[in-house]
């Protein structure tokens, strides 16, 4: 077994470009197939949840390499959120763990769901949905609780390494493989195959025109090369920790909200009172929350991808009965026979019922 992990790795490593393009190809295949055949939203679920947690993999194992080669140098920096998360990984092992599961639960908690429906009562489908949303709950607090600061999403580091830019096939191998002997020099081109003629000058509609001649070419030559704030701190300080009682409480209401809300519908799926009670929630915490420095440019960007995140309660509860379900399905009648709109208008009717009959599909 260790043997054929690390073949799949060292061909993982050789192959990552036609991987990724995969990956993308396949999730893209998943959003057409609810509605075309029995369990259609099944299989494609499943799928997604394979890709979704081969792709973490496939990222720790790219990490490890690029991190195993000093000669490794990337064309674009690393972002913000992927700095802060490093580097909270490698210095906490408990981070590590805790970031990764709560990942993990998120991937698979839809097929997880509809595994509980298709298999046991409605009821104990609600016991399971509350017990995910207490062991979510709880890695978040953990990570509340190791950082002492706003728990970032995603928590672990996204993908951003650049195929091309990994080493040549030559001369990298999987991490669990013996080096391999140092490749010989390639041979000489032989005399008959060079390209022995003179080139022929460039006609001169095809190069390129003369560079404009800028106003400030100092200004311009400086300005792409200048620090910002975010560059030199260190990673763990990108975000500063909470400090004020109002700061902790905001951030734990916003980690409670989704159990709060699972709770509340395992007891009473029938009034408003879920979806009031989180929405109540949601503009406490935010708020409460503090206000970032311009610096903080991580911290902005994970509280702005929490306000617009506040537009999923469209799709939640009386709001989505009385007002968004009406609203798309008059839309999806009206261009039922248009050309292309129609299309869209299929695509519509086939992800309504999974929007009513699944919790995960629209949760918090």
């Amino acid at each position: 077994m260790p043997s054929a992990l690390a073949h799949y790795e060292a061909f993982l490593i050789k192959n990552v470009s036609t991987i990724s393009s995969l990956e993308s190809t396949l999730r893209s295949v998943t959003w057409i197939l609810p509605g075309r055949f029995r369990d259609a939203e099944l299989a494609s679920e499943t799928v997604t949840a394979v890709l979704n947690v081969m792709s973490m993999y496939h990222d720790t194992l790219l990490a490890k390499v690029v991190q195993a080669d000093p000669k490794y140098k990337s064309l674009i920096p690393p972002s913000p959120h992927t700095r802060y998360t490093r580097a909270w990984s490698e210095q906490d092992w408990r981070y590590k763990w805790a970031a990764r599961t709560l990942q993990l639960i998120r991937f698979t908690e839809l097929l997880l769901e509809m595994g509980l429906r298709r298999k046991t009562s409605s009821l104990n489908r609600w016991r399971g949905i509350v017990l995910l949303e207490i062991i979510k709950a709880t890695l978040r607090l953990v990570l509340l609780q190791i950082t002492r600061r706003p728990v970032l999403t995603p928590p672990i580091p996204e993908r951003e390494i650049d195929p091309s830019s990994l080493p040549p096939d030559s001369d990298t191998s999987s991490p669990t493989l013996a080096p391999s002997s140092p490749p010989s020099s390639l041979p000489e081109t032989p005399e008959h195959l060079r390209n022995n003629h003179v080139p022929l000058p460039v006609h001169p509609l095809l190069t390129p025109p003369p560079p404009t001649k800028s106003p400030d070419p100092i200004e311009d030559y400086l300005l792409p090369k200048a620090l910002t704030t975010s560059t030199v701190k260190t990673p763990t300080n990108l975000v500063q920790p909470l400090k004020s009682p109002k700061d902790w409480l905001a951030e734990v209401v916003y980690i409670l909200r989704p159990l709060v809300y699972a709770i509340m519908l395992f007891r009473d799926r029938k009034t408003n009172r879920p979806l009031m009670t989180v929405l109540i929630m949601e503009f406490v915490s935010r708020n409460l929350r503090r206000l970032p420095s311009r610096s903080a440019s991580l911290e902005r960007s994970e509280y702005a991808l929490r306000d617009r995140d506040i537009l999923w309660y469209l799709m939640r509860g009386s709001i989505w009965q009385s007002w968004t379900r009406p609203k798309l399905e008059a839309f999806a009648d009206k261009t039922a026979h248009a050309p292309l709109l129609g299309l869209f208008s299929a695509f519509i009717r086939d992800w309504i019922p999974l929007i009513e009959g699944y919790h995960y599909y629209t949760a918090p």
